[in-house]
């Protein structure tokens, strides 16, 4: 009579199989993934609570992905504060950018969730106000204890929160593309009217009628170079700064100074740039203005006043320099003084 087999010989064949079906899982939850990313546009899958659940609630074993999520609420895009439909496009051109560097990619994925028709994974992931972006990674157990993009990774929009996702993700987001601001036919109508300005713009060049001859127009653009300077203009356009931000433990407020070194604000720049440029007219009028005022006690009275808004306009500056950055600037006197 043949002897059973022992107990364990009989396990390990269901635990092959189990493991077996678990990859199998996987793989087809990866590959209904790439197929739902293929049909959107920019790349950007759009979930719902029963997709929620099959996708991102699955155990990590047969989830061996990460998901970048974006949450939206089409009711709330009339709130130019929250700047909810450009967060939107900013991150369907992350999608877009990361899926042209990584195509066919299984690794991450990027997804929305509406809260109209979501409400539940909302709760799930402990949503309570917008923006707000999570990821969730293959070792995080549940939807809430996935990480959360900081405010600070929307400053930049595309290009800071790719920073966000190659610095949790180790995955190379690659440069993002951004649409032409003109498309070609607009290009060729502008080219054509260009031409055909051409020789009325050369005869009012001639006639000394343009508004290149006016001088008031090279001091106004004068003061806007140097007012645009001063305030990091050029710096808000390239890391595509906002003028503020919302605060996160009151959505209904808005922060419009930044604490931290790292970043500043649209309007945090234009309050300093606007102290700057005040200083710079108040310079101007005593050095090409005043000097031509008859009255001595005239002078006298617009210098005081010119180094008493001018000193509060250098101490708050300073003041901003310190909060923002905890550096204070010393006083030293000469050492003969001492």
């Amino acid at each position: 009579m043949a002897t059973p087999p022992h107990p364990r010989l009989l396990l390990l064949p269901l635990l092959l199989l189990a493991a077996a079906s678990s990859s199998v899982s996987a793989d087809d939850l990866v590959a209904e993934l790439q197929s739902l990313r293929a049909r959107s546009p920019s790349g950007v899958i759009h979930l719902t609570d029963t997709s929620v659940t099959r996708f991102l609630s699955a155990p990590a074993s047969r989830r061996p992905y990460s998901v970048l999520v974006f949450f939206d609420a089409a009711s709330l895009h009339s709130k130019p504060d929250l700047h909810l439909p450009q967060l939107r496009t900013e991150f369907a051109l992350l999608s877009a950018s990361f899926l042209d560097h990584n195509p066919g990619s299984g690794d991450l994925f990027f997804a929305d969730i509406e809260f109209a028709e979501s409400q539940h994974s909302f709760h799930q992931f402990g949503v309570n106000s917008l923006p707000h972006v999570r990821l969730v990674r293959p070792e995080h157990a549940s939807l809430g204890g996935s990480e959360q993009m900081d405010q600070s990774h929307f400053s930049r929009l595309a290009d800071s929160m790719a920073e966000f996702i190659e610095s949790r993700t180790g995955l190379e987001v690659g440069p993002i593309v951004r649409p032409p601001l003109l498309s070609r036919n607009q290009i060729i109508l502008i080219g054509i009217l260009f031409l055909i300005s051409i020789p009325f713009m050369i005869k009012r060049i001639v006639d000394g009628e343009t508004l290149l001859h006016d001088r008031r127009v090279w001091m106004a653009g004068a003061l806007f170079v140097y007012f645009f300077s001063v305030s990091g203009g050029m710096y808000g356009i390239i890391r595509h700064t906002p003028m503020f931000l919302t605060d996160r433990s009151d959505p209904n407020k808005l922060v419009f100074f930044y604490q931290g070194s790292g970043m500043q604000l649209g309007a945090e720049g234009f309050a300093v740039g606007f102290l700057y440029t005040l200083v710079g007219l108040m310079i101007a009028g005593v050095t090409h203005l005043l000097v031509r005022v008859e009255s001595l006690q005239t002078q006298r009275l617009a210098m005081l006043a010119v180094m008493a808004i001018g000193w509060w306009a250098v101490r708050k500056v300073i003041y901003l320099d310190n909060w923002k950055t905890g550096y204070s600037i010393h006083t030293f006197w000469p050492s003969s003084w001492r």
